[in-house]
């Protein structure tokens, strides 16, 4: 079994080979757009091959920002159901496939290890999540479960063990702009380090599973700056636009953070502060970050995504105006 990433005069016989699926919103559109953008690159999109010149037998497309020495994430996994990738004897040499029952599932395991081996070497990083973008009734769905299982078992053959569902909300112009603080004042901030030690006070108790998950990893200063840099340097939103929300008499409660990726305006991140949860100011600072991009920015949709877990988070969105239209399964490892 052959396992590499394409070259560019491949890209078209390759794209051509993908099939519609639950399991990503990805088309050929798409991946040409990125590809222009540098947020997708030839070295990033990977195939599974019995034998050079054959049909692909597998496909991973990764993704990451402009500039990255290694990709962010993996949009989407294809596979073929044919036996014949473990039986042709022409197939064999390069690297064995992992003992799963399903070929296909065992192919994409073994594309996916073999990448995670590139992507890693000379460094300790841990191999890019894997987000699956699906319908927001997608257990309802056989062939939407159906298409999560078979990725999701190659992917924790790769070492993608940790599952986070998050749910996905939008805003869109015909509902009113939010306008429910009377308790918040809300100043803009241009010091960094301002943000830095509020994402830090607000990781205690956070309900955000990624934040906590890299704070155990990184530290609670390296994730609150990274968070930071994220925000100011690789999204797409002005930096003019982030807020602090205060009381009255000058109390800071928490933050929020209007951004924009290269789809559309986001609700990038808010805080609350452990001593003022259970108080209904999330809501508030989400109307707020609400109110920016739809005022100020001139955006007619803004979406955000939230744990399933984050009940306050959802709650808050729900009482804003957003309504859930998707999720996204993050697969990480452990």
């Amino acid at each position: 079994m052959i396992f590499r990433p394409i070259v560019p005069q491949e890209l078209e016989a390759v794209l051509a080979w993908m099939r519609p699926d639950p399991s990503t919103t990805i088309s050929t559109e798409a991946v040409h757009t990125r590809l222009a953008d540098g947020e997708y690159r030839p070295e990033w999109i990977w195939i599974a091959e019995a034998a050079p010149g054959r049909e692909p037998l597998a496909l991973a497309i990764w993704w990451g920002m402009p500039g990255d020495a290694r990709p962010r994430s993996l949009d989407a996994l294809f596979a073929s159901g044919s036996p014949s990738a473990l039986t042709d004897p022409e197939a064999r040499g390069n690297t064995a496939s992992p003992k799963l029952g399903d070929p296909r599932t065992a192919v994409a395991a073994a594309l996916l290890t073999a990448a995670h081996q590139v992507f890693a070497a000379g460094c300790l990083a841990l191999p890019p999540d894997y987000h699956l973008f699906l319908p927001a009734n997608w257990r309802d769905r056989p062939e939407a479960a159906a298409a999560v299982e078979w990725r999701r078992t190659a992917a924790k053959a790769a070492g993608l063990r940790v599952a986070t569902e998050r749910v996905r909300f939008e805003w869109t112009a015909e509902r009113p702009v939010p306008t429910l603080s009377s308790r918040l004042m809300f100043d803009p901030e241009p010091n960094d380090e301002v943000f830095v030690d509020l994402f830090r006070q607000a990781l205690p108790g956070s309900l955000d599973a990624t934040s906590t998950r890299e704070a155990l990893l990184l530290g609670p200063e390296e994730q609150a700056r990274n968070d930071v840099a994220f925000y100011h340097h690789d999204m797409l939103g002005e930096r003019s636009w982030w807020r602090v929300a205060r009381t009255a008499t000058g109390q800071v409660v928490g933050f929020g953070i209007p951004s924009r990726n290269s789809a559309a305006p986001v609700v990038g991140y808010l805080g609350v502060l452990p001593e003022f949860r259970g108080r209904g100011f999330v809501a508030e600072i989400l109307a707020e970050v609400t109110r920016i991009l739809a005022s100020e920015a001139k955006e007619t949709g803004i979406r955000a995504d939230t744990d399933l877990t984050n009940h306050p988070m959802i709650a808050a969105f729900e009482l804003v105006g957003y309504r859930q239209t998707a999720r996204r399964l993050v697969l990480s490892a452990s």
